[in-house]
Order: C-alpha cells, then sequence, then structure tokens
C-alpha cells in the first residue's frame, strides 16, 4: 500500500474507439487538469495520461502518437483488433500497474462523465479506498429508452443476485491492488462492473455531472449495451436457468391439469372442437422449449468459449514506452 500523504503516481485510462473527433479536445482537458494536481503536490510527476485505442478504423491512434511526440505524460496502447470497451479498460490498467502506479483511474474519452470530480477520488483513495466509484448524480442527458433500460437492468441485476453498484459508471478509481486482485479474475467475458464489488475492498462513491458530448457520437450502441448486460447476467448469476426449471415444471401441472379436463370431457361425451386450443398449446410450448434452450445454449456457449482459455487482448503498438 502506498503512504497517501505523498503526491500519488496516478494513470488515467481512457479507452478509446474512432474517437478522432474528440480526442485532441479531451487531451487539452486533462492535461489542465494535471497540471493543477501536479502544481497542488496531489499527483506525481510521472502520473501520465493514457489511451487504450480499441482497434479504431480512423484517425485516433495518429492522434495519440501526435499528442505523445508533443507530451511525454500522453502514452498510449493499441490492442490488434476491437475487444471491446470492457477489455480496453482492463488492458489500459494492467498495463499502467505493470508500470507501478498507485492507482489508476479509468474515463471514457469524449469526458461526458466530469473530469473534475477527478480531486474527489483522489481523496478518497487517501482516506484509505482502495475502490472509489463514480456514480452519476443523474440521467438527465440519456433519452428516455436508456434511462428507463438502465434503471431495468440495475434492477433485475439485483434481483439476479448480482452485486452490482446502483447508477455506476466506468469512471472509477482502483488502487494497484485492487488492479492486481482483478486481473487475477481468469474469466474471457469479462464484466468489470460486477467484478469490482466481488473482490471486497474498502470503496466509496463520488458522485459526478454527466455533460453532452461534445462532437462525434456515441460508440455505446444498443448491441453492445446488449451484449454488456448479457454479459452481466451470465457472468454471475444462474438464476435464468433455475426460471427454465420452475417454467418447465409450471407448464408441466397445466398439462395435467389439461389432460384430467380431457378425460373428464370424454367421459361425459362432450365433443369440442379444440383446433384452437390445439393450436395455442403448440405454439407456447414450442416457444416455451425454444427460449428454454436457447438460454441453456447460452450459458454452455460461455462454457465453451471459457474452456478455450485464449488471451483477452493483444497490444500491437505502444507509445511511451521508453518514457516508463
Amino acid at each position: 500500500m502506498p503512504e497517501r500523504k505523498k503526491p500519488i503516481k496516478l494513470y488515467m485510462v481512457l479507452p478509446c474507439y474512432n474517437e478522432e473527433e474528440v480526442l485532441q479536445s479531451s487531451a487539452e482537458t486533462v492535461l489542465r487538469l494535471f497540471d493543477d494536481l501536479i502544481k497542488k503536490a496531489e499527483i506525481k510527476k510521472g502520473s501520465r495520461i493514457l489511451f487504450v485505442d480499441d482497434g479504431s478504423k480512423d484517425g485516433t491512434w495518429e492522434i495519440i502518437s501526435r499528442l505523445h511526440e508533443k507530451d511525454r505524460r500522453f502514452c498510449g496502447i493499441r490492442l490488434s483488433k476491437n475487444k471491446g470497451h470492457q477489455i480496453a479498460i482492463y488492458a489500459g490498467m494492467n498495463y499502467a500497474v505493470d508500470r507501478g502506479c498507485d492507482c489508476v483511474v479509468t474515463i471514457d474519452a469524449d469526458l461526458q462523465q466530469d473530469i473534475e470530480a477527478l480531486p474527489d477520488f483522489l481523496q478518497k483513495f487517501r482516506e484509505g479506498n482502495d475502490i472509489v466509484y463514480g456514480i452519476r448524480d443523474s440521467r438527465n442527458t440519456d433519452r428516455f429508452f436508456k434511462k428507463t433500460s438502465a434503471t431495468i437492468y440495475y434492477k433485475a441485476m439485483r434481483l439476479l443476485g448480482c452485486n452490482l453498484v446502483e447508477q455506476s459508471a466506468d469512471y472509477r478509481l482502483l488502487s494497484a491492488r485492487a488492479v492486481r486482485s482483478l486481473s487475477s479474475y481468469k474469466e474471457s467475458n469479462l464484466f468489470i462492473r460486477g467484478l469490482v464489488p466481488e473482490m471486497g475492498y474498502q470503496s466509496d462513491v463520488v458522485y459526478f455531472h454527466v455533460r453532452e458530448r461534445e462532437a462525434g457520437t456515441s460508440k455505446y450502441t444498443l448491441k453492445k449495451m446488449l451484449t454488456l448486460a448479457l454479459d452481466g447476467i451470465t457472468s454471475f448469476s444462474i438464476t435464468p436457468i433455475r426460471w427454465v426449471i420452475l417454467l418447465g415444471l409450471i407448464v408441466f401441472l397445466i398439462s395435467i391439469v389439461m389432460m384430467v379436463m380431457t378425460l373428464i370431457d370424454h367421459m361425459r361425451n362432450v365433443t369440442v372442437p379444440g383446433w384452437s386450443t390445439l393450436t395455442i398449446s403448440i405454439w407456447f410450448l414450442g416457444s416455451v422449449q425454444l427460449l428454454s434452450i436457447g438460454i441453456i445454449g447460452e450459458y454452455v456457449g460461455r462454457t465453451y468459449m471459457e474452456a478455450k482459455n485464449r488471451p483477452r487482448y493483444f497490444i500491437s503498438d505502444i507509445t511511451g514506452e521508453s518514457d516508463d
């Protein structure tokens, strides 16, 4: 554990995917804050701003390289292909800890999350917290669908037994010890928001304001959000499989009741055409079976991917290696 009364060696990790429109502006904003924190002896001069290029197809990496040439406090790693937001964050944190930082703060490259809250994160770290969660103070900048779906998602994850910090984001601080502990989790489908609370280290929260995006569009599409949600559910809960068992039991009991009713009607010589009932029953049972097989198949597929134990990512390029 570092002695936290001294200046902190901080690495700020910013995952990037096709962010050429905002990267220069974001870099200037973070650098101004770094200059101020260094003057106040809050962070060490060896602190770095680390961009993680998640296989961008635009000029993101070229901008990162130019930023490093202009100021050595900027550094970057480039993943060999797009591996997703969670992997990019994970790669950046491990790279930072391998270079002797005291703590890592992750934040999205568009800086919609309020960078001015950084001193509050550092203060919480000085108070002995290994984990500091960034919590949105509101979701007023989100559209109705995203706001509603996020609320439902957090409640559903709690119902499924996942200890998520509600309204938390990937804007967080982890001590070097916490990052090393996180790297000991070996699953391929990383769900960092669920794994971080699982470690159980002393933690606190910082509330931050979410701003409108200055340029470009969000790279977190509906498909990516659904994938993240599915990763969270399948990584931390087998409750859906148990629901399949319960659903099967309910359908079985209904079928028993239907058999008894049919037998009674037959004994009473009551003739019922039953075409609609039969058709509905077939479609209902068929859909239940397909849904059940799909849920179980999702878990089997995840198990298959984990069993292969493939590397999570490869780094193709690095800037600032000699400086570190």
